[in-house]
Parts: structure tokens; C-alpha cells; sequence
């Protein structure tokens, strides 16, 4: 009879278990309707369990040994569920005692101590979901402790039990009696307690692992539901501080959106909630600790792929682009988001950091907040995801000379190409950013729209690009000084004579000086008298303004180059956050096209 367990059978069990998830992961993934069928329940458990596997340790006691369990958990949770079982594991980790051997009492105490953890962190609970079983199992196991003793009997008697609870999960939620599965969450959970009971059963002192540590994503076609989508999108923090109380975290955002789970310990915290504004929950984050973990997906982009696709082709493109977000919503602009890092801080362009607070940063501090390309497996990830849905993909990329974006997007697309009879990825260098990049964009949604083959609608766009320009007029030198494309003493000087640059980009995609003015009403006569030297020679097809944080000067530019131009811009917006903080506070741009 089996009345106990040593620590190093606990530990093997619990990876056990989170083997037995991942290889479901595809399973799960196609059963995810609850609560946003985005089909990627099993790849977030995936990213738990993955943790668990390759970050956790064995520790001198049965505690120890739980504790770093439940950290891994924590770390490396993704989604409602990763993050709902991390805190479920953080339960079992806080109430279990610290003994050399785990007892039944002990296990089945820390299990029904748990279920009120998982509850905890979530902000409006549902029933019929992985809640629901890891309840139901605690129950199975307080049930069947009252008439057997032996450790592995109870267990198999409460994974009967929870098996039962899983298939009646459609029972408590319509949205799954009417897509005829069972939730996803729970699924995972019933993964996990077999893998974790068949290891208890066999003789093994360790288990294989060299077939799971590959956390490669398999992106599927998946039906989505034709519900509206409330709040845009899914937003995840992992949190690192002192003294961080989730209940304090839970009200503070408690407004911010919905879905909204928060777990873990007074050390890390993970956060996980739909929301329409991303920056305002990171903003409430950073004053909070360290932010090191951060994931905003656009859940309202990927159902209309899904439901709605307008083309065979995607277009892609990254944050440094700017554009409106209506024109990026009806035509299905995909975008990258560049990393921003503030003193150790990731964050996303354009989506969890404004340019008020990046501007913020760059004046309290002596360093420039810097950007960063996306690594392989991002971009990878990405052409993943779009080839499940498009036939080809154009990526239209900020100037090579200016980001290694382009480098690293080749570099991927090469690998997607290989062995292919025609490319079905092309990525174009625009020389090009901001307002400038986006008018491209504009220009490369146009071609499609024409119905043009790939490799014309490339073509055209290479030309376009000979004829597109920028002019930047910048208003405070500072983030210019702090950059070191001024010295200091250059810098100085600068300043004494109150200098404004003309900022451009050359045929190569360089950065340079079109101009220099000592007023920043001299500067936009400059720039004027630029622009009407090209409506006089060529004429111009079409331009933009964009600001930094700057809307009203911005509109005053709109009107004036109005009438310089004798048609009013496509679009005014505010520049990426990347933009804001090489130009500085104030800065405004016109990019134009010229006519052939």
C-alpha cells in the first residue's frame, strides 16, 4: 500500500504531468472556444508546462521542490489557463508542509487549499472551465480519502471524477454545448493529472524528456465565434517587485477591460486580461515593479483574418510605419511591433508604451530609451501564423540603413522560401520610415486591391519608392545631443543659435540634413518652399503629415500644405513611439509622393 511519496517521485511526477500536456497541445488548440476562440489554450498551457520542464528544480525537500515548481509555473504562464494553473500550483507550493515524504492528508490539504487560490485569481470566475475540475478534483480526492487510504487508489478513483467534470463542461457553458466540446482549459488540466498519476503507477526514477523541448508554435485554422469582441486585445505581464499584492493589482485594473486573472506570490506576480488599451495597464504596472514580461495579441485582427480576409496576400509591415489605425483595421495591415527598451524594460511600439510616457523617460534621464529589431523566432512565428491564412506575404520594412528589421526579416523569409518554385514571402526595404513607410503601405494595399500578380505589385512598389520623401522638422535638439548624432559641443552651439534641422532620408534610405533654419517658423517656410519646388517640377500624387505629440501644429500644416499642394493630406497621425524619440517632443513631418 502506498501511503506516501518521496520527493524525488513528486518532482518526476509533476514533469510528468506537464509532458502529458504537451503533447496535447494541438489538441487543446483546436478546441478552444472559451474565452475567445483563438484556438491557443494548448500552446499556452504548452508555454507553462514548458517552463516547469526546463526551469524547475529538485529541491532538498518536498517544499523546495513545489516552490520551484510553482515559480517555473508562474514564469513561464501564458493565457487565462497557463496563468490560472501557475496560480493553482502556487496554492499546492504556499499550503503544502515542509516534510521529506508527502503524505495523502498532506496532498489532499494543499490540493483543496489551492482550489481557493485559483478562484482568487480571477476577477469574475465562470464555471465550466479548468476552475471548475481543479475543484472538482479536490473534492474527488477529500471523497474517496474517507474510504481508502492508499495514495495511487484515491487518485485513480478522483481522475475518474474529474474526467466526469470535464465532459460536463458544455453543461455549464453554452458556448461550448454549441461548438460541441469540452473546455479547453479543463481538457489541459485532465492532461496533466494523468501524466502525473502514470508516473506514480510505473517503476521509473526519471522520465524522457528530448522529445518535448521544442516550444516550435503550430498555428491551425480554427472557427471562430461570431461574437462581437469587446475589448481588443490580450494582454499579459509577468510582474517582478516587493511586497506585490495581487488583490491590489486586481482592483487596479479591475476597469481596464475583462477576463481579467492575476497570480502568483509577493515576489512575481503574472497578469492576464482583454483590454482596450494596453499601455494603460503596463502604465499601472511599471509603478507597481518590474515589468519583465509583455504580450499584447490584437484578437480583433485575428477573427476578421479568419472571418473576413480580403486578399490572398498579407501585407506586413513594422510599427516604425505610421498610418491610422482605421486604414490598418479595413485593410488588414499586419503589424510588427518594434521593442523599446526603457532602463530594462521591454516594450511594444505603438501598443504598450505612448509617446507622452516614452518622452517621459527620454527627459528624466541621461540615456536615450533605445529600439531594437525582432528576434528570429518572433518573425518566424509571424510568417507561421500568416501562411495558415494567406497564400504569400509582402513585408514592407523602415530603411535597412536606419534598423536591422530588414536583415533578420530576410533572413527568416529565405528559410520560409527555400525549396519553393516562386517566393511566397518578398520583403521590400522602403529607405524609408515613418509617414513616409506608411504612405508605401498605402501605395502597396493599392496595387493589390488592382489585382496585380506579386512580383508586379513588388516592382511597382520598388519605383514608388524613388519617388517618396520625407521632411522632418525638428523642434528641440535634446534627443539629437542625448543620441550622439550631435556632440555636446556641437550640441551647444546649437542651441545657443536656437538651430532647427531639416531632417530626411537620402536614395539609400540614410539618414541626413535637407536644411537648417533658426526659427521654427523659418524651418516650415524651408519646408514649404521645398515642397512647392516638387509641385512645380513633378507634382505631388499624395502626402501625410504626422507629429509628435504635437496634433495642433500638425493640423495647422494640414492646411497650409493644402493649399500649397491643392489637395488635402491622406492622413495626419501621430508618429511610433521609435519616431518620437529620435525627433523629439514637437516634431512635425510632411511625406509625400511625387508624381511620375
Amino acid at each position: 500500500m502506498n501511503t506516501e511519496i518521496n520527493n524525488k517521485k513528486l518532482y518526476y511526477a509533476y514533469l510528468s504531468g506537464a509532458k502529458e500536456v504537451m503533447i496535447n497541445k494541438n489538441n487543446l488548440n483546436k478546441i478552444n472556444v472559451f474565452p475567445v476562440a483563438d484556438g491557443d489554450t494548448g500552446s499556452n498551457l504548452y508555454s507553462t508546462m514548458n517552463s516547469i520542464i526546463n526551469e524547475s528544480k529538485l529541491g532538498q525537500t518536498i517544499k523546495h521542490t513545489v516552490e520551484s515548481i510553482a515559480n517555473a509555473a508562474l514564469g513561464g504562464a501564458r493565457g487565462n489557463s497557463g496563468i490560472i494553473f501557475a496560480q493553482y500550483l502556487q496554492g499546492i507550493s504556499d499550503e503544502i508542509e515542509n516534510e521529506k515524504h508527502l503524505t495523502i492528508d498532506n496532498f489532499i490539504k494543499a490540493n483543496k487549499n489551492a482550489v481557493s487560490y485559483a478562484y482568487a485569481a480571477i476577477s469574475n470566475p465562470v464555471e465550466g472551465t479548468m476552475i471548475t475540475v481543479i475543484k472538482d478534483w479536490s473534492q474527488g480526492l477529500n471523497k474517496f480519502k474517507e474510504t481508502n487510504s492508499d495514495f495511487i487508489e484515491i487518485l485513480n478513483h478522483a481522475y475518474v471524477q474529474l474526467e466526469e467534470a470535464v465532459k460536463n463542461t458544455p453543461n455549464q457553458l453554452s458556448v461550448l454545448k454549441k461548438a460541441s466540446v469540452v473546455d479547453s482549459g479543463a481538457k489541459g488540466f485532465t492532461y496533466f493529472i494523468k501524466g502525473f498519476i502514470d508516473f506514480l503507477k510505473s517503476n521509473h526514477e526519471e522520465i524522457q524528456l528530448d522529445n518535448i523541448r521544442d516550444d516550435k508554435i503550430i498555428f491551425q485554422e480554427i472557427k471562430h465565434n461570431h461574437e462581437n469582441i469587446t475589448f481588443r486585445y490580450c494582454t499579459e505581464a509577468l510582474l517582478e517587485g516587493e511586497n506585490l499584492d495581487s488583490n491590489v493589482i486586481k482592483e487596479l485594473l479591475r476597469k481596464a477591460g475583462d477576463s481579467l486573472v492575476v497570480a502568483g506570490n509577493k515576489k512575481k506576480v503574472r497578469v492576464h486580461i482583454h483590454t482596450n488599451h494596453p499601455f494603460k495597464v503596463f502604465e499601472v504596472l511599471s509603478e507597481l515593479g518590474k515589468i519583465i514580461y509583455q504580450k499584447a495579441d490584437d484578437m480583433k485582427k485575428q477573427q476578421d483574418v479568419v472571418e473576413n480576409r480580403k486578399s490572398d496576400i498579407a501585407i506586413l509591415t513594422d510599427s516604425i510605419a505610421d498610418l491610422p489605425q482605421e486604414f490598418i483595421d479595413e485593410n488588414q495591415v499586419h503589424i510588427i511591433n518594434l521593442n523599446i527598451l526603457v532602463e530594462d524594460t521591454n516594450y511594444f511600439d505603438k501598443l504598450t508604451i505612448t509617446n507622452k510616457k516614452i518622452l517621459e523617460f527620454a527627459d528624466k534621464d541621461k540615456n536615450l530609451p533605445t529600439s531594437s529589431q525582432p528576434d528570429f523566432k518572433t518573425i518566424e512565428n509571424i510568417f507561421q501564423y500568416l501562411s495558415t491564412y494567406y497564400k504569400s506575404i509582402i513585408v514592407l520594412t523602415v530603411s535597412k540603413e536606419l534598423s536591422g528589421t530588414y536583415n533578420i526579416i530576410t533572413k527568416v523569409s529565405e528559410k520560409f522560401n527555400e525549396g519553393k518554385k516562386d517566393k511566397i514571402i518578398n520583403v521590400i526595404d522602403s529607405k524609408q520610415n515613418s509617414g513616409a513607410q506608411g504612405l508605401l503601405v498605402m501605395e502597396l494595399v493599392n496595387e493589390i486591391k488592382a489585382g496585380k500578380k506579386q512580383e508586379e505589385i513588388v516592382q511597382a512598389i520598388e519605383k514608388t519608392i524613388k519617388r517618396t520623401k520625407i521632411l522632418v522638422n525638428v523642434k528641440k535638439i535634446d534627443n539629437m545631443i542625448k543620441s550622439g548624432r550631435l556632440s555636446l559641443t556641437a550640441g551647444r552651439i546649437a542651441k545657443m543659435v536656437n538651430m532647427k534641422p531639416i531632417v530626411t532620408l537620402d536614395e539609400q534610405g540614410k539618414g541626413g540634413l535637407q536644411g537648417v533654419a533658426f526659427s521654427n517658423k523659418a524651418s516650415l517656410n524651408k519646408t514649404i518652399k521645398l515642397v512647392e519646388k516638387i509641385v512645380k517640377n513633378k507634382g505631388i500624387k499624395e502626402y501625410s503629415i504626422v507629429h509628435v505629440n504635437n496634433e495642433g501644429e500638425a493640423k495647422n500644416w494640414a492646411e497650409i500644405f493644402e493649399k500649397v499642394i491643392g489637395k488635402k493630406p491622406k492622413y495626419i497621425d501621430e508618429t511610433s513611439s521609435i519616431i518620437a524619440i529620435g525627433a523629439g517632443d514637437g516634431a512635425v513631418a510632411i511625406s509625400y509622393i511625387a508624381n511620375l
